[in-house]
């Protein structure tokens, strides 16, 4: 970088300081070569003291940069620019070129006011609109946080810094300045903060965290320390959201508790599914169910208490796990449990207690010895553990013995039923319900679409029957479009997944000419995909009235009027040897159709 003019990388030159974050400054500046206007973003130097960072850096933002999309941040460039200093100290100066946007990080709106239902709902659809395309092109943000999500000055949503936090946490360097954990701690996923891999799941997660923070005002956990805070995302469970703003409806608390689901097989699967449920609850469809049956719990399940001194060896060594799973943050996996389990006969998913249930320190010498634990045999001990401290903790409720002692059932037709009808017929032949909502556009809400297993198939009693209950048609947001030009309108009107209608002009005093005045139907509302927006354009005209013989009290208050809009000034003709009387003579725009934002003259009267 040359100080004089400040060039970076021979052809991007900086302008003025725009925006500063804890790892980077970013700047307005100006590409020479394409003389297009850009955002420069200059990373701290010590990001770029492990020698292979700026490869890395470079592969994640060149991935970013295949990304095109209306809610993704473009980036146009990135390098590491290498200086030597007076002291003939090489420095590094990692960039990163991107679209300059213009409009509001949500992280200082989120400062400044409280946003409503309805800004929340429509802010964080457009965030999993984002993480949609991305994580379809195998991109995984890593670092979904308010700091990350500009609201553009037509109230549109734009995502950045895709893949940079890739790049950041594959740097040793930057392990040791952040001990270890990328991100920022309010935003943690479980798994950041356990440093597990990371999925695409991960960024739901923090999604979900967002999500809460707009419905409440505050995210759901916080702390003395980032440590601190990172725990309870292992640990803790939120309270609802409804809990904190009372305004919240059920509906968006069963959105966002799925969303912050500790288990990440229990958390939406794709941004597209949590799109839906969005949408759903902003229309009042509520998710009763989740997918692994489980209701989102409100605080966290009480430690199993056993007396030791009681117990022999092998219970006393069952006691100590127990007691590490109250105090550990790191799970044990168990691969041969589901298997141990399916062949005595149990239901196979209840062994996702076992595992969550079982967790170890990760310090090997407070373990249990090695010969104790494994005398039992490998396989054998972790499955008898696991299944006395599941029944210990009431698990036996959950045994599925494949309908022994009840013989077989045929599963009732309830297609075509309402859910609460179906529910009632399933659950009087003692089966379990699972309700999936679907979306349809032909079947009624809240119509039983299909069952699995099918209507007629023989189970067991307490088998568990997946409902597909219709939730309607796809609901989305209505995108804000006012002042958009008719082409970027209507490019997100097929990106919000609605048909573009009628498309009308209208005068307009204050809209410029060609851009969008209004929508039918308006911004924010929620409405079914595939819906018919119609716009009305502006022609950059208003209709001028006569107002000549007018007093200028009257004159000026039509034309000043918000269907016009002109600024008025007034004087009386050169030849006039008298004083200004109050009527109009004449006007220096004729009546009629006329350029919008003009300045008026009227002339007075002339009284002797």
């Amino acid at each position: 970088m040359t100080e004089g003019n400040r060039i970076i990388a021979g052809r991007y030159e900086l302008g003025e300081l725009i925006g500063r974050g804890g790892m980077a400054e970013v700047y307005s500046g100006t590409d020479t070569r394409l003389g297009r206007t850009v955002a420069i973003k200059l990373l701290k130097a010590d990001l770029a003291a492990d020698s292979s960072f700026e490869v890395r850096f470079r592969q994640e933002a060149q991935a970013s940069a295949r990304m095109a999309h209306p809610t993704i941040v473009r980036v146009y460039d990135a390098g590491d620019e290498v200086s030597v200093d007076v002291n003939g100290v090489e420095r590094h100066l990692p960039y990163i070129v991107m679209e300059l946007v213009r409009g509001e990080v949500l992280r200082d709106i989120l400062r400044q006011r409280k946003l409503t239902q309805q800004e929340a709902i429509a802010y964080t659809s457009g965030i999993l609109t984002a993480l949609e395309f991305s994580h379809a092109a195998g991109v995984v943000h890593r670092d979904i946080k308010p700091a990350n999500v500009m609201i553009t000055e037509t109230s549109q949503i734009k995502v950045m810094d895709f893949g940079i936090a890739r790049a950041v946490s594959d740097s040793s360097a930057t392990l040791a300045h952040t001990n270890g954990i990328v991100g920022t701690a309010q935003y943690f996923s479980p798994e950041q903060a356990r440093g597990e891999t990371v999925d695409l799941r991960t960024d739901l997660y923090s999604t979900g965290v967002l999500l809460y923070e707009m419905l409440t005002g505050r995210p759901p956990f916080t702390g003395d320390t980032a440590v601190s805070v990172a725990y309870q995302h292992v640990s803790e469970n939120p309270v609802p959201p409804s809990m904190v703003n009372s305004s919240v409806s059920l509906a968006l608390d069963s959105v966002v508790m799925k969303a912050l689901s500790k288990d990440r097989f229990a958390r939406f699967q794709s941004a597209g599914e949590f799109r839906a449920a969005l949408a759903a609850a902003a229309a009042g469809v509520s998710i009763e169910q989740f997918n692994d049956g489980a209701q989102p719990a409100t605080a966290p399940m009480d430690p199993i208490k056993i007396d030791e001194t009681e117990l022999d060896p092998f219970d006393q060594l069952l006691a100590e796990v127990n007691e590490e799973a109250t105090d550990s943050v790191a799970e044990v996996e168990y691969e041969d449990a589901d298997d141990g389990f399916s062949q005595l006969g149990f239901d196979t998913g209840s062994t996702q207690i076992v595992t969550r249930v079982l967790k170890t320190k990760k310090n090997s010498a407070e373990r249990p010895s090695a010969g104790l634990f494994w005398g039992v045999g490998s396989g054998g001990a972790v499955l008898v553990i696991g299944l006395i401290i599941w029944l210990i903790s009431g698990g036996a409720s959950l045994l599925n013995f494949g309908g022994g002692g009840g013989g077989k059932i045929a599963v009732a037709n309830v297609v075509g039923k309402t859910y609460e009808q179906a529910y009632t017929d399933l659950t009087n032949q003692q089966l379990l319900v699972d309700r999936q909502l679907q979306q349809s556009d032909t079947i009624p809400l809240g119509t039983v679409i299909s069952t699995d297993p099918p209507a007629g198939q023989q189970v067991g009693i307490k088998t568990t029957i997946t409902v597909y209950v219709s939730a309607g048609a796809e609901q989305v947001v209505m995108p804000d479009l006012s002042g958009m030009s008719e082409q970027d309108a209507t490019l997100a009107i097929t990106n919000a997944k609605l048909v573009l209608g009628t498309i009308t002009q209208a005068d307009s005093a204050t809209v410029a000419q060609n851009m969008v005045i209004s929508s039918d139907p308006a911004a924010n509302q929620s409405i079914p995909a595939g819906s018919t927006i119609n716009l009305v354009i502006s022609t950059g005209t208003v209709i001028v009235p006569n107002v000549v013989n007018l007093d200028k009290t009257d004159a000026t208050a039509q034309l000043t009027s918000g269907s016009v809009g002109y600024t008025v000034n007034t004087q009386v003709d050169s030849t006039c040897t008298g004083t200004a009387g109050t009527t109009v003579i004449s006007q220096s725009i004729a009546p009629g159709i006329q350029p919008q934002g003009q300045t008026i003259i009227l002339t007075l009267e002339c009284l002797p």
